[in-house]
């Protein structure tokens, strides 16, 4: 069992009042509350393992492992937000259509990607907090990276990989790069070293993604990671190769034909042997979507998806109810954790307008990649 005393770790002695939600540690009396990281990495590690792997701990069901655990996540807000507003303005000078959303790390998802690599300490893990510019053009995410790469931005950046012109096997495309935050600030100060993620990527990018991550959600298995059934894989790893054409990108998907009509060809034969026009079509038309009382002026989006139910919920926050929506999005993790397929996020846009375009994969809404599919299809046949 972990300590959650002062002498074990727990809440430093002089650290300010606090109000806990949910294992969410807010400092109270400032104007927005922000969780702060209050646990040694050590800590944080052993309570990740136990929430893995619950025979670690005399038969699991540690209540102050799962307290760590979001303790650490909920920290990363404050510097996603950070990022977040900085690539909001980035974007906006490059590409007036852009569309800018953040969101903190699904608790399942944390989960599966620590079973996946169990050497992976969460202390170390990068993209517990990410943000996603998506912009018009491949042209315009070389301009955006490049403003950021040659900034004299503060914050350090751990990484950059170009899986534009480097693809991966799975088809997916896109930049990412990871900083940790820094501040020289006494304040912020206290988030130095927390990693986030930014993915920049184009709308046919992001299209190819929600496609992957709306089957996955369907047929239960980790299409997005590589893992599921293998005339899957391959069909989304063609159409990974038939958009980077479509976006005159030289690179090609590794293992995917070179020659386009080969690799059209290829597309119709698996598409019409899984019949994935049906299918995604008949996606759409099995969830319905509850809102609930969403406003203008909403800034935090509670996404519930209940494939088992036919039902995807939107609960709508205001920018002063980041406590409010923390704590229902704890509640609606647990409610959901043992029906299979189902998901919760709690994420941060714009607009409500913008909710639907910024995470597809949750309305389960394939329409862009249909008609994309429908030209490929057609093409030629």
């Amino acid at each position: 069992m972990l300590d959650l005393s002062t002498d074990a770790g727990g809440i430093p002695a002089n650290h300010p009042p606090i109000v806990v939600i949910g294992g969410f540690f807010l400092s109270r009396g400032a104007a927005m509350e922000w969780a702060k990281p209050i646990y040694s990495k050590g800590q944080i590690d052993r309570a990740a393992k136990m929430l893995v792997n619950p025979g670690a701990n005399d038969g699991g069901g540690d209540t102050s492992a799962l307290v760590i655990v979001n303790n650490w996540r909920a920290a990363h807000n404050f510097p996603l937000n950070t990022f977040q507003v900085t690539l909001r303005k980035k974007s906006q000078d490059i590409d007036g259509s852009r569309l800018v959303a953040q969101r903190i790390k699904r608790m399942s998802s944390i989960e599966a990607k620590l079973a996946r690599f169990p050497r992976m300490r969460m202390s170390q893990m990068q993209d517990i907090g990410g943000c996603r510019a998506i912009l018009s053009s491949v042209k315009n995410v070389e301009r955006l990276v490049e403003k950021y790469t040659t900034s004299d931005i503060k914050h350090k950046l751990d990484s950059l990989d170009d899986y534009i012109n480097n693809p991966k096997e799975s088809g997916y495309r896109g930049v990412h790069m990871i900083y940790r935050y820094n501040s020289d600030r006494e304040g912020p100060s206290v988030y130095n070293g927390l990693f986030v993620e930014m993915q920049i990527r184009t709308r046919l990018q992001h299209t190819w993604a929600t496609a992957v991550e709306t089957v996955g959600t369907f047929l239960q298995q980790a299409l997005k990671s590589s893992m599921g059934e293998a005339q899957w894989l391959r069909f989304f790893s063609l159409m990974g190769s038939a958009f980077a054409i479509k976006e005159r990108c030289p690179a090609m998907v590794p293992g995917t034909p070179l020659e386009e009509k080969s690799l059209n060809a290829e597309i119709r034969d698996i598409e019409a042997r899984l019949n994935v026009r049906s299918v995604l079509t008949m996606y759409q038309q099995a969830i319905r979507v509850a809102k609930d009382g969403l406003k203008k002026g909403d800034h935090y989006y509670l996404l519930t998806l209940e494939p088992s139910k036919h039902q995807m919920r939107v609960t709508g926050f205001k920018k002063t109810q980041l406590v409010e929506a923390s704590e229902k999005y704890v509640s609606e993790e647990a409610r959901i954790a043992n029906t299979p397929g189902s998901e919760a996020v709690l994420v941060s846009v714009d607009s409500i307008a913008s909710l639907e375009r910024a995470y597809p994969n949750y309305f389960l809404d394939t329409t862009t990649f249909l008609a994309e599919l429908e030209r490929l299809v057609t093409s030629g046949a």
